[in-house]
């Protein structure tokens, strides 16, 4: 009997571990029929997952830059490598105008004394019959400022200065000394502390009071001036411009030198 020669068929479902099969989404050849004369189901799409390399190399190369960024500044910023400026720092320029001299004002003041004064300024605006916690506004401000007395000459008329005969003996009448206006050191003065209500709150959100930090600085320089009419700075400037007139004029010969001054 002969025997008949079995020939192994071909696999009808290619891979892409072929070298033939190109990668990409494909419909395999159709497959053989079965030895029933049927064939397989309907064939399947292959999809071979491709791409992707380009986004994920993106990603590592921001995130890679992303960490030299930071380490440089935070060397720069320790002091590590100071030489290093950094890429991301601030700039301040100054476009202001020249300074223009409006007027210039002779005085003839002697400033015979100066106070240096600071007061906590606590101011709060709210409403009757409304919870602080929806409409409440308390600062809490630090003023600090100095306020000059002092003797103005130009106030001295015709006859405010007498001599004796022998030349030995002075009287002066001076004006009453003055208190200047307190001139607020800005660096000194700063808000403290600030409470708000939840409408305050939002209404910072769309806008701001430019003239409130105004209101604190003028409250503070009335306080400020209370304190130095108060607190025997004028007393002190008159004492100071006795003794400044008494020392010059002995030193010229006068024996006996009287300063009075008008009232206040």
């Amino acid at each position: 009997m002969a025997h008949e020669e079995t020939k192994p068929t071909a696999d009808p479902y290619p891979t892409s571990e072929l070298p033939e099969h190109e990668t990409g989404t494909g419909w395999p050849a159709t497959p053989a029929a079965e030895p029933d004369g049927r064939a397989d189901a309907a064939p399947q799409p292959i999809v071979v997952k491709t791409g992707g390399g380009f986004l994920r190399g993106l990603f590592f190369a921001t995130a890679t830059v992303a960490t030299v960024v930071a380490v440089i500044l935070g060397l720069t910023l320790v002091g590590i490598l100071p030489h290093l400026q950094n890429p991301f720092g601030g700039r301040t320029t100054d476009r202001s105008q020249p300074v223009l001299l409006k007027s210039i004002k002779d005085l003839n003041r002697f400033v015979a004394a100066q106070g240096d004064f600071q007061v906590i300024v606590d101011l709060q605006q709210d409403k009757k019959y409304v919870p602080d916690f929806l409409y409440n506004d308390r600062t809490l401000f630090v003023a600090a400022g100095e306020v000059d007395a002092y003797v103005d000459f130009s106030r001295i008329g015709a006859g405010a200065i007498t001599e004796s005969a022998d030349h030995k003996t002075a009287t002066i009448k001076l004006p009453a000394p003055q208190l200047g206006r307190p001139n607020l050191n800005h660096d000194k003065s700063y808000v403290f502390a600030q409470q708000q209500g939840a409408f305050q709150r939002l209404g910072n959100v769309f806008s701001n009071d430019p003239n409130k930090l105004n209101d604190l600085y003028k409250l503070g320089e009335q306080k400020i001036a209370g304190a130095a009419k108060e607190g025997g700075l004028g007393q002190r400037a008159q004492d100071n411009t006795t003794r400044m007139l008494e020392g010059m004029l002995r030193s010229l010969g006068y024996t006996s030198v009287t300063v009075t001054y008008a009232s206040p």
